[in-house]
């Protein structure tokens, strides 16, 4: 079982107001390096195997604040995590955008969506090569790794859809937000979505523990909870089942990430 941090860079000057897709020197403003510290602080705890990270600006300062607190770590650039390449649209402002006939099928149908000009992009090959980062991440670094992917909105949101067994046009429904963090544990049967546009969670239920592996999991076990499970506590077996129904255990369940609720608009 490999578990991957997927975080989204902090907010910049333009987050929200224009595409600025792969534009150099977008940096992170006062607000997105305040959220990479409180990123970085919350997620100190945490040993991780890699951090890897978008080549753009603002992703590379979002993931050196996480590796900042590392003694030394360093981050691994990986150009397929980085932005959609959005072609045409790159540097446009999306109020100018919205009123394109492309915004809409970008919002119903992104899995149709070539960007216009020589430089644009399909959102299934952006799909395509962010996943397959993940899966050589994953054979690289090995069964019961724990490691950051430092990326951008709609490729999260592609990663995760892929994750869900969701075909892309769905990836609209999923949100993430600047600095947001969302865990995906991928094991030999199914990925399992831990957490989704987390902005403030602790770690605990992420922690390793003897052998290895996240707490609460077994990494040879693949089969999803039956009833909900307990959450980042331990996993059902015969004998703790036994001795809890025995009163010889008590086993406190784990805290609910929690997710925002804005709209799937494409933000760059």
């Amino acid at each position: 079982m490999t578990t991957v941090l997927l975080v989204r860079h902090g907010l910049t000057a333009t987050t929200g107001h224009v595409l600025t897709g792969w534009t150099p020197g977008i940096p992170l403003d006062d607000r997105g390096r305040a959220q990479a510290a409180a990123l970085a602080a919350r997620l100190a705890p945490l040993p991780l195997d890699a951090i890897v990270s978008s080549p753009l600006e603002r992703c590379q300062q979002t993931a050196a604040a996480v590796a900042a607190t590392r003694d030394g770590q360093q981050v691994i650039t990986d150009d397929r995590v980085g932005e959609c390449h959005y072609g045409d649209w790159t540097g446009q402002p999306l109020k100018k955008l919205v009123r394109e006939q492309l915004w809409r099928v970008v919002q119903a149908h992104p899995s149709a969506v070539t960007f216009p000009g020589p430089d644009g992009e399909s959102m299934p090959d952006m799909q395509h090569r962010a996943v397959a980062a993940v899966r050589e991440w994953n054979a690289r670094l090995g069964k019961g790794a724990t490691y950051l992917i430092c990326s951008h909105g709609d490729v999260i949101k592609a990663i995760v859809a892929d994750s869900l067994g969701l075909h892309l046009d769905q990836c609209q429904r999923i949100q993430a937000d600047p600095c947001s963090l969302t865990v995906i544990r991928y094991t030999p049967l199914r990925p399992f979505l831990v957490r989704m546009n987390d902005r403030g969670g602790g770690v605990d239920d992420l922690m390793p523990r003897a052998g290895g592996h996240a707490r609460g999991r077994d990494p040879a076990r693949s089969d999803a909870a039956i009833g909900g499970g307990a959450g980042g506590a331990a996993p059902e077996t015969s004998e703790n089942l036994a001795d809890r129904v025995n009163g010889a255990t008590s086993i406190p369940a784990g805290a609910a990430a929690t997710s925002g609720q804005q709209s799937a608009d494409t933000r760059g």
